[in-house]
């Protein structure tokens, strides 16, 4: 990729989707957003799609590793070493669930699960740097639900360098978390609804920027998508959740022009 591999280190670097209908997802995807997915001929990438705006690599859509594994999307944080990240994360009470690894000449990833549950990846570039976001219909914001968001934040602070920031959110909701690294903001988080269901662990919600909220979400939900939160307005600008038709859950974002 053209990105700056440096540029990423302790930001959002990668979004991917693991489904077990990745052939589904990536039609479904495809078509939501106008994704131009492209899966790689190579075996040892394992059926990987790779889906690209106008030339720009912008999300992976993959098949699930074992027929336990949800449909989900994964959030990758960028690193320049993904074994000294590893040894960050036990040291802040982090679980490493997959070690350092090679992927192909792309890069090296790993996997982990902070203190909350919330599983969340890093990516040390090399072939591969990071993806294009920021645009219509590319990642816009990567927001924790956490079930002890007390444990997650100093977690985060500690391996990633990010500084919390916690705010009210009105009356009903939980307060809300933002990260930032000097001016950047770099993504949020709360504590998860005490109504949702308690076999849902913590977990990294996406959101996908789009230039119009409500007629994503009347194409998302048209085309085999379930309504999770409708449109509605935040301080911001508007989002909306949607559950797609492999299971994960994805959101909608856009932000108000300032």
């Amino acid at each position: 990729m053209a990105e700056t591999k440096t540029a990423v280190v302790n930001k959002p670097a990668w979004v991917e989707l693991s489904s077990a209908d990745a052939a589904g997802s990536r039609t479904y995807y495809g078509g939501l957003f106008g994704w131009n997915i492209e899966v790689i001929e190579d075996p040892q990438y394992g059926g990987y799609g790779m889906a690209r705006i106008d030339g720009h690599d912008v999300a992976g859509i993959g098949p699930t590793q074992s027929p336990q594994q949800p449909t989900a999307w994964s959030l990758y944080i960028g690193t320049a070493d993904a074994g000294e990240l590893a040894k960050r994360v036990e040291a802040a009470g982090g679980k490493v669930v997959a070690p350092p690894f090679d992927v192909g000449a792309q890069g090296r990833m790993a996997v982990f699960q902070d203190p909350s549950g919330a599983f969340v990846s890093g990516w040390q570039p090399a072939a591969m740097g990071a993806f294009h976001a920021g645009e219509p219909n590319t990642f816009g914001w990567a927001e924790l639900n956490a079930r002890g968001i007390e444990k997650a934040i100093p977690f985060y602070e500690q391996v990633f360098g990010w500084k919390a920031h916690t705010s009210e959110a009105g009356e009903s909701a939980p307060p809300y978390t933002e990260f930032h690294i000097g001016d950047d903001t770099i993504a949020g988080g709360m504590e998860m609804n005490p109504m949702v269901p308690a076999e849902v662990p913590s977990y990294w919600m996406i959101y996908f920027n789009v230039p119009d909220v409500d007629q994503a979400f009347a194409k998302a939900t048209g085309s085999g998508g379930q309504e999770m939160m409708a449109p509605q307005d935040f301080p911001g600008g508007r989002f909306a959740i949607v559950r797609d038709p492999q299971g994960a859950f994805f959101g909608l974002l856009t932000m108000r022009q300032s």
